[in-house]
C-alpha cells in the first residue's frame, strides 16, 4: 500500500519493539513512508533502539535507503538543534514528526502520591512530556514549509482529561501536551502544517511500567470498552498513518481517541 509514498519524516520515542512509536513506524513503513529515528543518548540506549528498528519491516529500511538514526535528549535544546540540522542535511524533505516521548519520576506515579509531588518532578514532567512538542515544532517549521506542509503527531492518554489514580503528574503533563498541540495547530496551520494528538489506551510499554496501577487499567478496559478488549499497538499505528497521510488533510488541532471506545463510557 502506498498511502504515504514519497513522504519522509522523523520519529522520536522508539525504546523497544513494544513502544507506540515502534508500532507507528511499522504502519508508516507499511504504507510507503521513509522513516528516520532518534534514540536516547548512550551506547545502551542507542543499541536498544537500533535493535528495535531492525525488527521493523525490511529492518526499518524503505526503498533501499539506509536507516538514519541520531542520539537526542529532547530536554536539551542543543540536542534538538543537532538532530534537525543533521536530518535536513541528509534528507530532501520533512513531511512528518512523531513525538512519542514522555517522562515523570516514577516515585510520584502511584495512587495517593500526587499531592506530595515536588516542584522539580512536576516541572520535569511538563518539560519532557509537553514542552518538547513545541520545541520540535519550532525546528520542524521551516523544513516542513519547504516541503509544502506536514503533519506533527504526539501521543497522549485519557488521564489528561479524567483522573486516573496513579497517573498523577503525567496526566497534568499530557493535558499540557494536548493544549500545546492545539496552539501549535493554530499558528502553523497557515503553512499547511497540521498538529494532532492520539489518545491511546494503556499498552504494556517501558514507559507504562512506571505508572502505578497500570495492571488494573488493563484489567478494567475489556470490561468497560465497547470493543471488549485492550488497545493494540497496531490500532494506534493505523490511526497515525491516516493522520500523517493526505486523507487527513483537513484534520488538525484534534485529539483522536484510539482506546477501543473506553473514553466514551461513563460508568
Amino acid at each position: 500500500m502506498n498511502l504515504l509514498h514519497g513522504k519522509v519524516g522523523l520519529i522520536f520515542g522508539i525504546a523497544n519493539d513494544r513502544s507506540y512509536a515502534w508500532h507507528i513506524a511499522e504502519a508508516l513503513l507499511g504504507h510507503g513512508a521513509r522513516c528516520a529515528y532518534t534514540s536516547l543518548p548512550g551506547e545502551k540506549n542507542e543499541r536498544r533502539t537500533r535493535k528495535a528498528i531492525e525488527t521493523l519491516p525490511n529492518g526499518g529500511m524503505q526503498g533501499g535507503h539506509e536507516v538514519w538514526m541520531a542520539p537526542c535528549d529532547a530536554g536539551k535544546d542543543e540536542d534538538l538543534d543537532a538532530v534537525f540540522d543533521a536530518y535536513t542535511k541528509k534528507h530532501e524533505r520533512l513531511d512528518f514528526v512523531i513525538h512519542s516521548i514522555a517522562f515523570a519520576d516514577r516515585e510520584w506515579l502511584a495512587p495517593g502520591k500526587f499531592t506530595d509531588t515536588p516542584r522539580a518532578a512536576y516541572l520535569s514532567a511538563i518539560d519532557i512530556s509537553a514542552y518538547t512538542l513545541a520545541a520540535m515544532a519550532k525546528r520542524a517549521r521551516e523544513p516542513m514549509k519547504a516541503s509544502g506542509g506536514g503533519s506533527i503527531l504526539a501521543m497522549s492518554y485519557y488521564g489528561a482529561e479524567k483522573v486516573v489514580p496513579g497517573y498523577n503528574v503525567m496526566g497534568v503533563a499530557k493535558a499540557a501536551l494536548e493544549c500545546t498541540a492545539r496552539y501549535l495547530a493554530w499558528e502553523l496551520g497557515e503553512h499547511r502544517i497540521r498538529v494532532n494528538t492520539i489518545s491511546g489506551g494503556p499498552l504494556r510499554t517501558l514507559a507504562s511500567s512506571a505508572v502505578g496501577g497500570v495492571d488494573k487499567m488493563m484489567e478494567a478496559t475489556p470490561l468497560k470498552a465497547p470493543l471488549r478488549r485492550n488497545v493494540e499497538g497496531s490500532d494506534v499505528g493505523g490511526a497515525a498513518a491516516w493522520l500523517v497521510s493526505d486523507l487527513a488533510a483537513g484534520v488538525t488541532a484534534e485529539n483522536i481517541y484510539v482506546d477501543c471506545g473506553v473514553s466514551a463510557v461513563g460508568v
